[in-house]
């Protein structure tokens, strides 16, 4: 059982550090991009490209932590921790915006569900590897 949740646990932490450094790179190396890619329409506004990509900077580098920590198996619960925190904090204020504002394009709406999978993915396995041996069923 040990195996398999191991297994998991670098798999879930894989694909939640992928993603962030994926998305992260995209928005530092091209926002305007990125972000018309769900019609969202950014012009030629220096601090609102430099706003953008000051999140860009700590989801890459989120990214490459939970990455790293399937090296380093120390590091496994603190980098779960994060990227639970990050992909659920992301899917709970999008939608508290969708509750708020309305439906934003249908791209930010699969995200938001992508966020919320991964992020309860990664508190899954977090929670499960926290059980003591004794009380696991």
């Amino acid at each position: 059982m040990k195996t398999k949740l191991a297994i998991t646990q670098k798999a879930v932490l894989l694909v939640a550090g992928s993603l962030l450094i994926l998305i992260g790179t995209f928005m530092l190396a091209s926002p305007v991009d990125f972000y018309a890619s769900n019609s969202i329409e950014l012009g030629a506004n220096v601090s609102l490209l430099n706003e953008l990509k000051a999140p860009a900077g700590l989801l890459l580098a989120a990214g490459m932590y939970m990455v790293g920590a399937i090296f380093v198996r120390s590091q496994a619960d603190t980098a779960l921790s994060l990227a639970a925190l990050i992909y659920l904090s992301y899917a709970a204020s999008r939608f508290v915006s969708m509750v708020l504002d309305g439906a934003p394009a249908a791209g930010l709406v699969q995200a938001s569900a992508v966020e919320g999978i991964v992020g309860i993915a990664c508190l899954a396995v977090l929670m499960i590897r926290r059980v003591p041996a004794g009380k696991a069923a």
